[in-house]
């Protein structure tokens, strides 16, 4: 004989033949509810008011039938929960009464509401990727820039804007999607496109490169970038008129007019560069490639200098801070990371090529790892710490501990203050504080910005 585990009604009532509640009953999933306060009461009325004819009606039903259809009501428990339940009804024999059965659909209708919720989110995300999808369209439409989108796997077109289509010889109704990118370009130039896509594939960005395209040709300047998509990998060229970087020629064209400086600096052995306001370097002598470890100058162009400073963009941020606000910096020591991962210390001096808002800077970057003095300061930190040994002790480990933590703490908030000449907001950025922090602990330490910036002729 086998048994099988038949589901429990979670509230089980015993009425009379008129619906009044003579016993009750919960099962243990509905704890912590005391039903005395329902017998002797019209079972109608334990319920939210628009159930009660239905319940008359469940009652009706059985005792002329002998069980009725099911019910949904809210049943109100005396300690004020409202739950939903459906209930059915079987008469018993002789005057026996009725019981009534009820399951809960707390979960059924917790269940219902988050697959309303869901479908209402998944409406609304709809609508979102179609206001998306929208936008993009008439951006990349409306566009004045060249934009295509090449299949990373085979380089064929996948979609090119009207200005893109333009550059590359066609006309409506002809499209560009399906066609081979390499097809429109010239046999010798294949190659270097090829070399600069592996290398955006590889390290996430690439110089640009100048393609002759169209017919007649006309140069191009194109830069990519990789993209994810549903369809997979896809490159995503922008095309800029070759007249659209004429500042920079330009500006190479004067440096050109001198010929015996520009032949001595790139004769120079440290590091010559030119960057715009931004910190982008516009170029770059052999000294300066030789200590970032790059071949050529092309693979340097537009790209920040502070890739490979000691701090990524904390360096260059206060080197050019201080180029904004004082027009010149000397000998600003930080560390250069080549680019096959050798590390070289090294001083840097800047100047603009005006006195306010520069638009230019150019840097002169030297190596001075072999020949390095200590720091004016180098001992201080080794005095201090030398001074706690002598409390061992004497002190709890956790006193030592903090007072430590406390001198290594001071000592290089000072040293970032002398880096930074009493420069505030920039010795936040290079600590990797906040300003307010920073200045708790410079009232902590008692450390007085004003004196290292007169020190430096920086007064405010």
């Amino acid at each position: 004989m086998t048994t099988r585990n038949l589901p429990q009604p979670d509230v089980t009532l015993f009425l009379d033949r008129e619906g009044v509640i003579r016993r009750a009953a919960l099962s243990t999933s509905l704890p912590g509810e005391g039903l005395d306060a329902w017998v002797g009461r019209p079972w109608s009325e334990t319920v939210e008011p628009e159930g009660g004819e239905s319940l008359r009606q469940l009652v009706e039903d059985a005792a002329i039938s002998g069980v009725s259809a099911f019910r949904q009501v809210t049943q109100r428990f005396p300690s004020g929960r409202a739950l939903p339940i459906e209930y059915t009804a079987v008469r018993l024999g002789g005057q026996a009464g009725l019981v009534a059965i009820g399951r809960s659909l707390q979960a059924v209708t917790e269940l219902q509401s988050r697959l309303v919720e869901a479908q209402q989110t998944m409406e609304r995300d709809y609508w979102k990727l179609r206001e998306v999808e929208t936008r993009y369209r008439l951006l990349f439409r409306s566009s004045t820039d060249a934009v295509l989108l090449l299949r990373a796997s085979t380089l064929g077109i996948v979609e090119a804007n009207p200005v893109a289509a333009t550059a590359l010889g066609l006309t409506p109704p002809v499209t560009a999607a399906g066609q081979e990118f390499l097809a429109a370009l010239l046999p010798a130039e294949r190659d270097a496109l090829q070399a600069m896509l592996n290398r955006v594939a590889e390290q996430g960005q690439a110089p640009g490169i100048l393609l002759q395209l169209g017919t007649p040709r006309v140069a191009w300047m194109v830069h990519a970038s990789l993209l994810s998509s549903e369809s997979g990998a896809v490159y995503l060229l922008q095309l800029s008129p070759a007249e659209a970087v004429a500042g920079v020629a330009e500006a190479r064209a004067k440096l050109a007019r001198t010929p015996p400086l520009e032949e001595l600096l790139e004769r120079l052995p440290d590091g010559f560069a030119i960057t715009d306001r931004l910190g982008l370097i516009q170029r770059a002598n052999q000294g300066c490639l030789d200590l970032l470890q790059m071949p050529t100058e092309s693979s340097v162009i537009h790209e920040t200098l502070g890739r490979w400073l000691g701090h990524p963009g904390a360096d260059l941020a206060v080197l050019l801070a201080n180029v904004q606000r004082l027009g010149a910096v000397r000998m600003f020591a930080t560390v250069l990371h080549g680019e096959l991962g050798t590390e070289t210390d090294v001083e840097i001096s800047a100047a603009g090529n005006r006195e306010a808002d520069p638009e230019f800077v150019v840097v002169l970057i030297r190596a001075v790892g072999r020949r390095l003095t200590p720091p004016r300061h180098a001992d201080r930190l080794n005095d201090r710490l030398g001074a706690l040994t002598g409390q061992i002790g004497k002190h709890s480990l956790r006193t030592l501990v903090e007072e430590t933590v406390g001198v290594v703490e001071r000592y290089y908030i000072e040293e970032a203050l002398e880096a930074t000449r009493g420069n505030r907001t920039a010795t936040a950025e290079l600590l990797g504080l906040s300003r307010q922090s920073l200045y708790v602990k410079l009232n902590r330490y008692g450390l007085d910005t004003e004196s290292v910036r007169a020190a430096h002729g920086n007064v405010e």
